[in-house]
């Protein structure tokens, strides 16, 4: 962290998000040193009181939001010193503000603003006047109004409406009339959508939100963006708001005192006030809320979706053969080795309109026996059922296990600037096979290379904000990719770049000098990249792995541990290799001898884990569902068929199901189970295998709602 810290953040941030202090304050300590989240969260566990992960990212965003709202105190008492109107009581109420909505009502006074009508009765001299009339204890203000008419000021109705436009501006600037209003909000608001005129053909994809009036805190977040969207594209109006003539009350009950000429007029600006200042002020407000909690509630759903995707289970180390299928262009095909390496590349064309089955067979049977085929990828777009059909058909001689593979995001590959990259003499077609057999060697591998928006998961994901939306996919990659680890020797420079204090640069310079000097064959030598220094190999070696030499630098066992474990080893009167083989050496290790003031149970739990697992990966076997033969289009579709098929994305609604043909079914959230779900992501993860039922064909729409409702798993 570059800002100074300011120490009472710690108490803010520990209150806020209900953590230790003392887990808080270590916390703050070590990112402010330079420490990332993830190391911090693996190899520093004593410090925080072992925090998960996402408390510790929870803990950097609320220090950098803090950081940003003093940066904004600073600006605005420079502002008010500007003015000369900063006393020390302002300076004050400034200095313990950190909450950044009261902090814009006490700045709101002396904010600079576009000329209004308060400023302009101000010039002709009326501000006495509105303190007169405000003060609510003379009753002949008429009389006082005479006093101000002048070439200006023609009528004292015209000095007492500009006296009025500037008491307006006043309610509209009082702390509690504001407060009042927004607890006003907060409790009965309404989003009222409605089809913007002549709109009603074009904006038929919005016709769900033609007539809507309902609660706010009520409404979903997937209904506030699609009205948001509907409405930012011109086809709905929205509007949100209250009662007028309730909060009109509400605001004369603050600012009125009692029944005389004066109190009337006092009276008649804050309604004035309510309609043209605060109502559309405190409105804008509220839907800059919805609008955040419905992207931080969309942005949760794709960062779990992403997570989910990212951790799909890889085939592992295998030589693979990938088909993207396709009808007039035929099928491409790629062989790569068991490091996703391209061989060789060719096309066949067992589909419609050629339908050369035997020649595609005889291409594959030999591509299989060249290379030592052990498993078959293909793309999941056009053409694949029956490229899927056409493959499992071949007797290769030997089991040849066939997975279909996502295609999502393969062509936004294809064409970026890393495939040309990687393959400058190659065409898109090529590209994208390639990243089809990759996904299914290491999907994280293979995944990272691509923009997470891109990769076919999420809701609304280009509506929400996209700053917020880049930092939680950025967190997500980042902890998928250290969670699993990095072969330091085979990964792309896009993979290393997520792993913990390495970044793009340093990220290149690794693979420059592997190009140039061949493979690490220590962690130590990683020290010889350029720009590699003391801090950025202290965050990084604990997650990067290099095979074949010192088991230890296979492991998730960082260097600094080295020495201990080495220690453990000498008193179970090994060597390091046969702790990592032998459990009865492992067994017999008592944790509590090796507990010291900087090293605890946690970190030593940890450790023995790692011995008994080196490089423990978190994802799962990988599995296929097996579509039905009989249903290949949606006219093969009836109601009531159940059907096996993939978790291809969740949504806050419901959840999408690929059932082997082109379309993808819903389940809606009502029909995932018989229990109540508050949310899909409760019930099943991306990629899942489950059974459905189908409940309603709308072939017009192309549209297919499935239930899992009394259907066996």
């Amino acid at each position: 962290m570059t800002d100074k810290i300011n120490p009472a953040f710690a108490n803010l941030i520990a209150t806020r998000l209900e953590i230790n202090i003392n887990s808080v304050q270590r916390t703050i300590a070590l990112l402010d040193d330079g420490a990332t989240v993830p190391f911090i969260a693996r190899y520093r566990k004593e410090a925080t009181g072992a925090l998960p992960e996402t408390q510790i990212q929870a803990i950097k965003e609320c220090l950098e939001n803090l950081n940003e709202l003093a940066k904004r105190k600073e600006t605005i008492i420079s502002t008010i010193e500007a003015q000369n109107r900063l006393t020390d009581e302002l300076k004050n109420q400034i200095d313990n503000c950190w909450d950044s909505t009261q902090l814009e009502d006490i700045y709101l006074p002396y904010k600079p603003k576009r000329r209004t009508r308060a400023d302009i009765a101000r010039q002709k001299g009326l501000e006495p006047l509105a303190k007169l009339i405000m003060a609510q204890n003379n009753a002949n203000i008429e009389q006082n109004a005479l006093r101000y008419v002048n070439d200006d000021v023609p009528s004292t109705d015209e000095a007492i409406q500009g006296a009025k436009d500037i008491i307006a501006e006043w309610v509209s600037e009082n702390k509690r009339v504001r407060n009042t209003i927004r607890r006003l909000f907060a409790r009965e608001a309404t989003i009222k959508c409605t089809v913007a005129k002549g709109k009603e053909q074009e904006g038929e994809t919005y016709a769900t939100y033609f007539d809507v009036n309902e609660s706010l805190k009520r409404c979903s977040s997937h209904r506030i963006l699609a009205m948001m969207r509907g409405e930012n594209e011109g086809m709905l109006k929205l509007d949100i708001s209250i009662d007028a003539e309730k909060a009109i009350n509400e605001v004369c009950n603050v600012v009125v005192r009692g029944y005389g000429n004066s109190s009337q007029l006092v009276e008649q600006a804050a309604a004035d006030s309510y309609k043209r200042l605060i109502k559309p002020s405190i409105e804008t407000e509220f839907r800059n809320q919805a609008k955040a909690k419905a992207d931080d509630e969309a942005i949760e759903v794709f960062a779990q979706n992403v997570r989910q995707l990212l951790f799909a289970p890889p085939l592992g180390e295998k030589n693979v053969i990938a088909i993207d299928p396709g009808f007039r262009t035929g099928c491409k095909v790629v062989c790569l080795d068991k490091l996703g390496d391209l061989k060789h590349h060719d096309v066949i064309y067992p589909t419609a309109p050629r339908c050369d089955t035997a020649g595609a067979t005889t291409t594959l049977t030999a591509l299989a026996k060249r290379f030592s085929a052990q498993a078959i990828a293909i793309g999941n777009g056009t053409a694949s059922r029956e490229t899927t059909r056409f493959v499992k058909s071949i007797d290769f001689g030997s089991p040849m296990p066939v997975y279909v593979v996502s295609e999502s995001g393969a062509s936004i590959y294809s064409a970026s600037k890393v495939a040309r990259d990687e393959f400058p003499n190659e065409d898109v077609t090529v590209r994208g096979a390639v990243s089809i057999g990759r996904r299914l060697i290491d999907p994280l591998a293979e995944l990272v290379k691509i923009d997470p928006k891109s990769i076919g998961v999420g809701q609304y994901q280009h509506d929400v904000d996209q700053t917020k939306l880049k930092r939680s996919l950025d967190f997500v990659v980042e902890s998928c990719v250290n969670s699993v680890g990095v072969n330091v020797n085979t990964a792309s420079k896009q993979l290393l770049s997520y792993v913990a204090g390495i970044g793009p640069t340093l990220a290149q310079n690794i693979v420059n000098y592997r190009s140039e000097n061949g493979n690490f064959a220590s962690r130590t030598d990683i020290m010889k990249v350029p720009r590699m220094g003391a801090k950025a190999f202290e965050q990084c070696a604990g997650f990067l792995r290099i095979a074949g030499g010192n088991p230890l630098d296979n492991s998730a066992i960082h260097p600094e541990r080295y020495a201990l474990v080495q220690q453990m080893a000498k008193d179970c009167h090994c060597s390091v290799a046969e702790l990592f083989s032998d459990s009865g050496k492992r067994s017999s290790i008592n944790i509590d001898n090796y507990i010291t003031p900087q090293m605890g149970r946690p970190t030593l739990v940890d450790i023995l884990q790692e011995l008994e697992k080196p490089g423990r990966d978190p994802r799962t076997d990988i599995e296929t569902a097996t579509f039905d033969d009989n249903v290949n289009t949606i006219d093969d579709l009836i109601e009531g068929m159940e059907l096996q098929g993939v978790v291809t994305n969740i949504t806050q609604f419901g959840v999408f199901v690929d059932i082997g043909i082109h379309e993808n079914g819903l389940v809606h959230i009502s029909e995932l189970s018989n229990r109540f779900v508050k949310s899909p992501a409760e019930v099943v993860k991306i990629g899942q295998k489950v059974t459905v039922r189908v409940k309603q064909v709308d072939r017009q729409r192309s549209r297919i709602a499935l239930t899992m409702k009394g259907v066996k798993q």
